[in-house]
């Protein structure tokens, strides 16, 4: 069975863009994809890399492109005012969904990227983030003790230090195999490395 690693963080619009052509993705290829939340401040912190928001230029392109490329996929996007956004809870929830209930993990997952990138929402606001997981039908009480679960938080812990491991430094990053690949704009590779991925 061809498969792949999707590492990624809600916080970062690349990885939302990379997510809503997963699913094509995986059609045009016979391809499963393997999902891998990680904490992007964690990888960041351990790699001594930053955001390209954080130079002001760069920033300002790099979101302008992002825009272009939704445009190109045909979702929506928008830049969020509130950003950075603390995803350590949300990146806890989706370990937990993906541990304790995994039929819920991908609704979850598309709910809070398009919280992020396509409402705007203030998520960094415990009652903006809870009327989020309500309007999504998610029950906010339990899915905040899930995130504070202690498994919870070790599972996050272990792959955001596996993707380190792995040299991941940023969000999106695919694995075909032992082939690394960041960006979603880079998602041309990665369908080409899974076509001529061997079946296993």
């Amino acid at each position: 069975m061809k498969t792949f690693d999707f590492y990624f963080d809600f916080g970062s619009p690349a990885a939302y863009l990379a997510f809503t052509q997963l699913e094509k993705l995986q059609g045009e290829t016979g391809s499963t994809a393997i999902y891998k939340p990680m904490l992007l401040g964690g990888v960041f912190q351990a790699t001594g890399n930053h955001s390209p928001a954080t130079i002001p230029a760069k920033g300002k392109y790099t979101f302008t492109d992002f825009s272009r490329f939704a445009k190109r996929y045909g979702v929506p996007f928008n830049m969020n005012p509130h950003f950075p956004i603390n995803t350590l809870m949300l990146m806890r929830g989706a370990v937990g969904l993906q541990r304790t209930n995994p039929v819920q993990f991908i609704a979850y997952c598309d709910a809070m990227f398009k919280a992020i990138w396509v409402d705007g929402l203030n998520m960094n606001d415990p009652a903006t983030l809870g009327k989020a997981l309500y309007d999504r039908d998610f029950e906010p009480d339990a899915m905040m003790a899930l995130c504070s679960e202690q498994a919870a938080k070790d599972a996050l812990k272990a792959i955001t230090e596996e993707a380190v491991t792995r040299g991941v430094f940023g969000a999106p990053t695919f694995f075909v195999g032992d082939q690394m690949f960041w960006g979603q704009d880079r998602l041309d590779w990665v369908r080409e490395a899974l076509k001529n991925q061997s079946e296993r």
